[in-house]
């Protein structure tokens, strides 16, 4: 089994959720099967008692699940059914841990983050990567992570030191670190900025994961100096720096991912470079293209939505 870790740096919301997403599509598109799991740090259970103004749309899984709406993004891009354990939260850790503890399966020893919580994060991993969601038999080739939040928040700390062990634990050539970055540009002097790249980074190889690729949100491509200062401080090839800028639609990012080689950068990284390198997206770009062309808005009401097909429902509400 193969790993992707997919972090975020500098702020919230730049987008992990469709990065890990995208990062699937090509990697299926180069001839892999692919899995997801989302982490996500806070102590619910599940996103089903959480408000949506506050954690955004809960999505309902086939099995009954409450997930968070990334593993929607997950189920549609990649053609996949997910379980409710493909949504891994701090609440469902420590449950888990806390009944092995009131059960004596630790024997009476003294039950701390390091290594029981952490050790349950792993194994969590490692058993839910191995369940088949394409409707195929036998595990997946890769399993793309997402991890909520951002790094150096206090309540993700576990799930770093966790991931840490965990890429010695699988070894290397069998986990990628996709870290995912703000480069601002300041309207005054119309210059990207990689500071907070920088800082990201280090905060990043100061807590034990060093980024195999960088993927850098920014409103427009990144330039070739921007490209060679961040590949020079943040000890990343500037071949694996990529630039997720701003589109007309989600469905494009999958491309930029492709058009600049980051499914090169990730094979090579995983010891995968004998799969076919050029990822096979022409329906992809035709589901994109056609996207852009949408220009009648169109209204629904809340009994209407549940009749429609969920292609069509999924289409207008993206819109």
């Amino acid at each position: 089994m193969k790993y992707v870790l997919v972090t975020g740096g500098v702020v919230s919301g730049l987008g992990k959720g469709v990065t890990a997403s995208s990062i699937g599509v090509v990697l299926k598109a180069c001839g892999l099967r692919i899995t997801s799991i989302k982490i996500d740090p806070y102590l619910n259970t599940d996103a089903g008692t959480m408000s949506p103004f506050e954690h955004g749309e809960v999505f309902v899984l086939d099995d009954g699940g409450e997930v968070d709406l990334d593993l929607g993004n997950y189920e549609r891009f990649l053609d996949i059914k997910l379980t409710w354990d493909n949504n891994i939260t701090t609440g469902k850790i420590y449950q888990s841990v806390i009944d092995k503890e009131r059960k004596g399966e630790y024997l009476g020893k003294t039950v701390q983050v390091v290594p029981h919580i952490t050790n349950a994060i792993q194994d969590w991993i490692e058993r839910v990567a191995m369940i088949p969601v394409d409707g195929m038999d036998g595990p997946a080739d890769v399993c793309v992570i997402e991890l909520g939040g951002t790094i150096g928040d206090i309540e993700s700390m576990p799930f770093i030191e966790a991931l840490g062990q965990f890429s010695y634990r699988v070894g290397p050539g069998n986990f990628c670190l996709v870290h995912v970055s703000l480069v601002p540009v300041l309207n005054v002097v119309g210059e990207q900025k990689t500071k907070p790249t920088q800082h990201s980074v280090r905060g990043l190889r100061g807590l034990g994961l060093t980024p195999n690729i960088l993927a850098c949100r920014s409103t427009k491509e990144l330039e070739e100096n921007v490209k060679e200062k961040l590949s020079q401080f943040c000890h990343v090839p500037a071949a694996n720096i990529v630039t997720l800028y701003d589109v007309s639609n989600i469905w494009r990012i999958p491309l930029l991912l492709r058009d600049q080689k980051a499914h090169e950068a990730i094979l090579k990284v995983l010891n995968l470079e004998s799969f076919p390198r050029e990822p096979k997206l022409d329906e992809w770009v035709a589901r994109a293209t056609m996207f852009d062309t949408l220009q009648d808005i169109v209204s629904f009401s809340h009994f209407d939505c549940w009749l429609l097909p969920s292609s069509l429902f999924i289409l207008s509400s993206s819109k």
